[in-house]
This record gives C-alpha cells, structure tokens and sequence, in this order.
C-alpha cells in the first residue's frame, strides 16, 4: 500500500477502533512497533498488554485506520506472528498523542515467546570500539536475546524478569524511554555500566568483565576446558581440533562414545571445510533458531576424530548469544560446546551447582550474574528426506505452540515417556510442549519435570484438570503422574507416537502408520517396537508388526547388541556366531527359560543385533549408537530381500526377518553392502506391509514415527519406493518423531478418545 499523506489524512473526520492482537506478541517489540506506526498514519490512542495479548485504541481517519490496520500484519517485526483475534468501534471522545500503557494481566491469551539469537545490529554495535556496548556480551533489544530462560511470570516487563534486579543507568533508561530507539521498551535491555557481568575462575583470582572473557580464550587455547554459562544454560567447552583434549573430556564426562557438538565462527568457511553443506543446512544453521544441525562430516578436516567417532554426521551450530560470538571470534577456530552436565541429566544453569557439579569436568569456568530461571538445551535437527526435521526441541524452539484440530473441554497436561522426554500443556484448541527435559531415571530430571509442568501452568495461567502418562507401569513418569491429585490417564506408547504424527499432519481420513522405535509397553504387555497402525488419533488398530524375539537380560540388552544377535541366531534355531561373545551356558539357559527375557517387536533393537553381527558395535555407551553406527557404513544404493509376510491366527500380520541372517553373517560380502541390504530390506518390508492394507483397507496415506524414523538413509529409501509404488508419505516437521514428540501425542490420543 503506498504511503498516505498526512496532511490530508489529519484533515479529514476521525473516529476510534480498537484492536486486540494474538499471536506471538510478547518479547518481539510489537508494543514499540505499535507506536511507531501510529506516527507514521498519523493515529493517536495507546498500546498495552493484556493478558499476554496487545490491546490497541487507536484514533484516526478511516483511510488512516485501515492502513493501519493492514500494516499492523504486514509490516510487524521478522520474530512475530500477529493474529487480529478481535475488533470493535469504540467512543470518538478526542485522543491526545499515542502512548505505551502499563500492561494488565489477565490469563486469556499468553504466548511465551522463546530465546531468541544475537540480531545483526547488536553484532555490529559489540563489534564497533566507538559504541559504548563494544564487547558487551549480554548485548539485546527488541528483536533479540533471551526471553523463556528469564521470564519470571507474564505480562512480559522487566520488573517480572530475571533481570528486575539490574536497575537501568541513565542512558539505558533513556532508550528505554525513546520511541525513535531500537531498545524502545527492550525489556532485557543493560550495558556495562547497569547490566550483568562475566566472571571467570580457574581455582585462583577471579577476573571480571573484558578480563574473563580474556582468560577464557586463554585457558582454551592452553587447551582447557572451561564450563561457559549461556543463554539456557552451561556449555563444556575445548578445542575442537585438540584430541588430547577431546579425549580428557570424555574420559571426566564419562561419555565415550556419543557424538560431541561443536560450534564454529559465523562466516562458516571452517565448517565448510569440515562437512559437506546443502543450501538447506546452511539455511537452518542460519535460521533464527541457531540449532545444532546435523550435517554428514569429512574426514581430516582439522576436527579432533573423537568428536564424532563411528558416525557419519557432525552436530555443527553457530554462535547465537553475544557472548558466543565474541569467544569465538578471539578463539578463531571451532570450539567443542557440549551440554553442561552431568550424563542424562538437564543442563545446570546455577553458578554454584554448576562448580559443584562440574567441578570433576571443568578446568575453568566463565560465569555471569544473570539468573537463568529454566534451563533451555540447545535444539537439534535433522534434513531427512528433503526438510530439516527436529529430533530436539530446546533454546529457540520452545516453548512450542500448536493449535489443535479440535476444543478441549477440560485443560490437560501430559508427562511423556521415560526418554528424550517433554511434557504438554493443553486447553481450548491450543497446546504448549516444553523444551528437552533428558532421561527420567535420575532424581535432577524428575525435578527438573516438575519444574516444567508448574512453570507452564503458572506462565499461561492454566491449571490441569487431567494428567495423562505413558502406559508403562515401571516408567518413573507414570509413578509419579498419580502424585499429582488429579484424574490419571494412560496412553499406549506406540499409538501417542501415532497421534502425534496425525496430530501435526492433520491428514483427512484413515492413516496408516509405522511406529518403528526401540521400545514401548504394547497392550499385549510385551515390548513393541515394529508396530503397522491403521485408523486415526482415538481408534487405533495394530495390524502389522514383526517376528518377535527375546530381550537377553532385560533392559541389559539395549546397551549391548550383542545380545539381540544371539537372540536372533538362537531363535532361529542356529548357534550365535564366533565374532559374538557370550557369557556361558547360564545366558543360554536363562533365554531358553525366559528368565530376565521378555518379548519384543522392536525394530530398534533389530538395528543392535544387525550392527553387531556385522561386528559395527557390539556394545554401546549411549543410546541409538549401534543404529547410527550401522548407518554410518552403509552403502545407500544396496538391494534388498524378500522378507516372509504371513498372517497369524488373531489376524496380526507379521513379517520374519529370519532370511536377514544368512545374508548378514555372509563374509563374502562387504560390510557396507550388507549394513546396506539391512537398511533396503526394512523398507521393503515396511512396504510389503503397506500394500497389503492398500488391497484391504485402501489406505494411501503412510505415517512414519518414533525413534527409528530419525535415520536419513532408511527414510529416504522408504519415502522414495513409495512414491514410485503409489503412496504418500507422512513424516513429523515440527515435532520430534522421538520420544520427545509423547506428550504431543499423547494430548491428542487422550482428546480423540473422548
């Protein structure tokens, strides 16, 4: 729309409209955008927060309104997402001028906005020795920095903050105060005069400020390790080219195994020269997201091989906070940046839990003053099949908001699973996950899901009425579901993964979908894991799953793939192979009594048994290693076999992976081309399955989920035979398919049931 005369626009009749706006409105600058746009139409009246929604009376000609109107949702800043929810005339009693009220709380509307990068402008200013922020490292303003990590409760205002306690210098407060300035009603706003400061500590002096940043880079290139608190949370950080290094931190993290993030200065010609980019990386890594992508590595590329040892991708971000960014620009080469703390457990945030607790880990650490109020890990993604797909939500992300395909009568909250886990809120036609929480079997985690449930409920001003839980009956969430005082409802594993998929597609009718994961408690009260689900959200049907087999020693074996190998071998009635070790006839005798042994369809465990009858990973350290592993050394363009599709007497189709052992155990063949007929045969077998419920049931549509779904090579392959075979595929895009996604799902199954 062009620009209207002002002149001419003042000399005409007024009368007063008054907006409400939705959306994600708080933390993104809307108020100060507000007024500036009513300078520009000429518009007096005033701009407020109510209840997390923005209230606007504006004053003006009706030419003037409604180009105010359409520039309110045009031209709103690039972090928000406005939505008119409602508009009315109001009284034509004359308004002076156009001001920013005080907000008022009401409960109706709130968004959360998340953490938000460093922007463009704030780098340049810490990067300009004349401007009085020059490496500053808590640099913000309206369209940057922290908001989830420090917001105390809504209205979103300083004073309700973490940073209520930094009272604003003179100049601060007057562009604060200035509607012409950037940092106009900034609510994280400082400098170095009134806002946090760094302190670094090696066990001897403290330094402060420029120092400690000074003697961060120091220690690293001594090559230290230092614990660098961030926006969400600490860091462990060293250099990504020094092994000896590397290898300290993994040995003192008891981590040996799992793939380490590492971050890389923002102009990414070191990345470049580390791994192969698509434009589609390179367009997530820059995303405002700033997540951790997984991006397939190249060898002797100047990184540590420790890094990433046995897999084919590298987890590579950029730096996002100020903080980030200057550290890496005195470091000038990549640097390790894996979670601080302690394996499985949540990121720790608090300075002094932080030396504690890290203190066997770290050499150094660079704190800062600023209270992180809720820990914020850093997000993960994945491109599989064409788009950059989540496996973790985090700092950037989330909270994540999804509207929902139907009203709920009554507000929900949902725990998740055991792993990977998140938890929900839900109510009206609207739900909020939580970032990444970790594993639910230390005392921290559980903590820490706590925390979240309550600050969800305290931020949107909603009290569940329901709490809904895995059906596991050992999981630590379910056990701690009914310590709540509420009404208690448990969701099957699979079909939570199921509705979570449907939940985000919205497909139109019947689905059929494959939850292909480790493991889950099945209605049968066996361990699923291979499960072929036909209906939709509320009315699942298993109709299809695999030839089961036995768990040797329970939840021992999904440390050690070796020990599905055997089960595998032995239930098809061969001996285990020379290159599996085994513990003696007792093992032998405890599987042929089903002591410690209990059933399973899972496909995950299927990728243990075939990674370790290959000789990929016999034992693991971290979960999903094996599969990864296998994946890794996989030929994509291999064929595959037939596997023997055959119906049982209760009607459950049931595919026999038993011919996969001949050609698995074939030294004949090489290991990437075997690792390679493992991946093809499961898609084929997954379509196998498919047309069978074409012919039966017409079904079109199929829906990949859960765990195993995070492998690039088996889902392209999948997702590229059935399209040729006539199918469309559905695959998550904003939730993770991993068990992270649960209590999504678990939302929508409990809501359909209904």
């Amino acid at each position: 729309m062009p620009t209207l005369d002002a002149t001419r626009i003042a000399a005409t009749a007024r009368r007063t409209c008054r907006w409400t706006v939705g959306g994600r409105v708080q933390g993104v600058g809307f108020r100060p955008f507000v007024y500036r746009l009513a300078q520009r139409f000429n518009i007096t009246g005033w701009v407020m927060n109510r209840g997390g929604a923005v209230e606007v009376l504006a004053q003006g000609t009706d030419a003037a309104l409604a180009a105010f109107a359409v520039a309110l949702m045009r031209d709103a800043p690039p972090l928000a997402q406005p939505q008119i929810m409602a508009t009315a005339a109001a009284g034509n009693e004359p308004l002076d001028g156009f001001r920013i009220l005080a907000s008022l709380g009401a409960p109706a509307y709130v968004h959360v906005p998340p953490d938000h990068f460093a922007c463009d402008d704030c780098l340049a200013e810490i990067a300009d020795p004349r401007n009085r922020r020059y490496r500053y490292p808590f640099i913000n303003c309206t369209q940057c920095g922290p908001r989830y990590t420090l917001i105390a409760r809504l209205p979103y205002d300083r004073p309700n903050t973490a940073m209520a306690g930094f009272a604003l210098c003179p100049q601060c407060a007057a562009e604060y105060a200035d509607p012409g300035d950037r940092r106009f009603h900034a609510e994280p706003i400082a400098c170095t005069v009134c806002g946090p400061r760094l302190a670094f500590w090696d066990g001897g002096d403290k330094a402060f400020d420029d120092d400690a940043l000074g003697a961060a880079i120091a220690a690293l290139r001594a090559g230290k390790i230092v614990a660098v608190k961030g926006v969400g949370g600490y860091h462990l950080m060293c250099d990504a080219a020094d092994s000896d290094t590397v290898n300290r931190l993994r040995a003192r993290k008891k981590r040996p195994h799992k793939p380490l993030a590492v971050m890389f200065p923002r102009d990414l010609a070191a990345l470049r020269r580390a791994a192969d980019l698509t434009a589609q990386h390179e367009q997530m890594l820059r995303s405002p997201l700033r997540p951790i992508v997984l991006v397939p590595k190249r060898t002797n590329a100047g990184l540590a091989p420790e890094i990433a040892p046995g897999v084919g991708d590298l987890g590579a971000m950029l730096p996002y906070s100020p903080l980030h960014h200057l550290l890496l620009a005195g470091f000038g080469k990549p640097l390790v940046a894996t979670s601080g703390n302690v394996s499985g457990e949540p990121v720790l945030t608090d300075n002094a839990e932080a030396e504690q607790r890290l203190g066997p880990v770290a050499d150094a650490f660079l704190h800062h003053d600023r209270p992180i109020l809720r820990p914020a890990d850093d997000p993960v993604y994945r491109v599989v099949a064409g788009k950059a797909r989540p496996l973790r939500l985090g700092r950037g992300n989330a909270p994540l908001e999804l509207t929902l395909p139907f009203t709920l009568a009554r507000p929900m909250l949902a725990l998740g699973g055991h792993l990977k886990n998140t938890v929900a809120l839900a109510w009206d036609d609207r739900v909020v996950i939580s970032p990444h929480l970790g594993d639910m079997d230390t005392p921290r985690g559980l903590a820490l899901l706590r925390q979240a449930a309550a600050d969800l409920q305290t931020l949107y001003g909603v009290r569940a009425e329901t709490i809904l839980c895995d059906a596991h009956p050992r999981y630590a969430t379910t056990k701690l579901a009914r310590q709540f005082g509420l009404p208690v409802r448990h969701i099957f594993h699979h079909e939570a993964h199921a509705s979570a998929l449907c939940g985000e597609a919205a497909p139109d009718g019947d689905c059929l979908v494959f939850a292909w994961d480790g493991a889950g408690y099945g209605r049968d009260g066996t361990i699923w894991g291979g499960e072929a689900l036909i209906g939709a959200p509320g009315r699942w049907q298993r109709v299809a799953s695999i030839r089961p087999f036995a768990l040797i020693g329970g939840d021992r074996a999904a440390r050690e793939p070796w020990r599905n190998a055997l089960s595998l071998c032995w239930e098809a009635g061969r001996d285990g192979p020379a290159n599996i070790r085994t513990a003696g006839p007792f093992l032998r005798h405890a599987w042929e009594r089903k002591l410690n042994c209990p059933t399973t369809t899972s496909i995950g465990r299927l990728f243990d048994a075939a990674a370790a009858l290959l000789g990929v990973a016999s034992e693991t350290s971290y979960e999903g290693q094996a599969a990864s592993q296998l994946e890794a050394v996989a030929a994509d363009d291999a064929a595959s076999i037939d596997l023997p599709l055959t119906r049982r007497p209760d009607g459950l189709w049931q595919s026999d992976w038993g011919p996969l052992l001949d050609a698995l155990q074939d030294d004949r063949i090489g290991t990437a081309t075997r690792a390679g007929l493992f991946h093809a045969t499961l898609a084929a077998m997954l379509l196998a399955q498919a047309r069978v419920f074409r012919a039966s049931h017409g079904v079109t549509r199929l829906g990949l989920t859960g765990g195993v779904f995070q492998n690039r090579l088996l889902c392209e392959r999948i997702v590229r035979d059935a399209a040729l075979d006539g199918f469309t595929v559905l695959m998550a895009g904003r939730i993770p398919c991993n068990d992270a996604g649960l209590s999504f799902g678990q939302i929508v199954e409990a809501s359909a049931r209904r």
